[in-house]
């Protein structure tokens, strides 16, 4: 039987960004429609006035009023939004917020039914969005809400081909990094790291690399002693529930020797800590991911450029990545489902009994 190719859902993002900028470009390509199945949530008319003021090429939008209609072989679009919908390239208003708010929140009512099977969302502005059901510091924390149950805890991750970067702490100032550091925090994080790497990236035995919070990994206790207290008591609990990570190094060294391409992941303490150094090495094919939920998110790892909006100039090199990795994490996911439905129960064989073989139960396994 011939398989079913993927329904990504696409968000538009701050309509007075680069979002639709990246999408179309991305989508022009016809390769990506025989890849998987788009759907953009978003408003076919705001789509034409980008392409016009880009002098992008046409592109064939097939116009659906649910995700079930969605065709093969083509790029569909549900209207989310008002035709009437102002744009002002360039500028953040209430109503750009609005108009993301309204297609990030069809783009998930689907993902949660099932009508589409991965997100991809292009940037908003964390500002213009706010509103009485969307009250976070960013995609992130909304995803977490909604698909963050049974405990699950979302953690953001960068990445390309060659780099991962997790973060500890993610939207929230500076001020109250330190403050926010547990060893519970820590351990959970490199968990969750952990078991995305292995069922999100297909890597059997991860090794990650954990960043110090200060600068010189404390120098001993001299510049702070939050790596002797927190990040390293973190780790070796961490190490007994089966996770395998290195440090804490300090980041400027770390990233400087490049130090990274001999771990799988690396885990900053911080958002700036984890994200300067990557968006340096890996701009125009950098992805956000979001791990440790139910779903499959992901975006690119720029906002909307709101300098360069409306004058073609936005590459749309990560958002395209971002799809590919859409694409690629949802199809480990279900390698790793199958590779793992039926374990082999633990067995053992005790002394005296003419070798008779003996099963663990579930409960002397716990």
């Amino acid at each position: 039987m011939e398989e079913r190719l993927i329904k990504v859902g696409i968000t538009h993002g701050d309509i007075n960004g680069i979002g639709y900028e990246v999408m179309l470009k991305t989508l022009s390509d016809a390769r990506i429609a025989e890849l998987c199945t788009p759907v953009i949530y978003g408003s076919a008319k705001i789509a034409a006035y980008h392409r016009k003021a880009l002098d992008l090429p046409a592109i064939n939008l097939n116009i659906i009023a649910q995700a079930e209609e969605a065709g093969e072989n083509r790029v569909n679009i549900i209207n989310c939004v008002d035709d009437e919908t102002k744009v002002e390239l360039s500028r953040s208003t209430a109503i750009a917020g609005e108009a993301a708010y309204l297609s990030l929140e069809a783009a998930v009512a689907d993902l949660k039914r099932g009508a589409v099977d991965v997100l991809v969302t292009a940037p908003i502005n964390k500002h213009n969005i706010q509103n009485p059901q969307f009250h976070f510091p960013g995609h992130t924390e909304y995803l977490e809400q909604h698909f963050g149950g049974q405990g699950r805890k979302a953690l953001m991750i960068l990445m390309n081909d060659s780099l991962r970067v997790a973060l500890v702490t993610g939207h929230m100032p500076l001020a109250e990094v330190a403050s926010s550091l547990t060893v519970d925090n820590i351990v959970s994080k490199l968990r969750i790291f952990n078991q995305s790497l292995k069922q999100d990236f297909g890597i059997v035995r991860p090794r990650i690399a954990v960043l110090s919070l200060n600068p010189h990994a404390g120098d001993a206790g001299l510049l702070g002693n939050e790596e002797e207290t927190i990040i390293v008591p973190a780790m070796q609990e961490a190490e007994k529930r089966g996770v395998m990570s290195f440090g804490p190094y300090a980041a400027d060294g770390f990233f400087g020797a490049r130090m990274y391409e001999k771990f799988d992941g690396v885990l900053a303490m911080y958002h700036d800590q984890g994200l300067i150094p990557f968006k340096a090495l890996a701009m125009d094919d950098g992805v956000n991911y979001t791990a440790g939920l139910s779903i499959v998110r992901t975006s690119p790892d720029h906002g909307t450029a709101y300098d360069i909006a409306g004058q073609n100039l936005a590459s749309e090199a990560s958002f395209r990545c971002a799809l590919y990795a859409a694409l690629d994490i949802y199809r480990n996911r279900a390698r790793y489902r199958a590779a793992t439905a039926n374990p082999l129960r633990k067995q053992y064989f005790e002394k005296g009994s003419d070798n008779e073989k003996l099963d663990l139960t579930k409960e002397e396994e716990d």
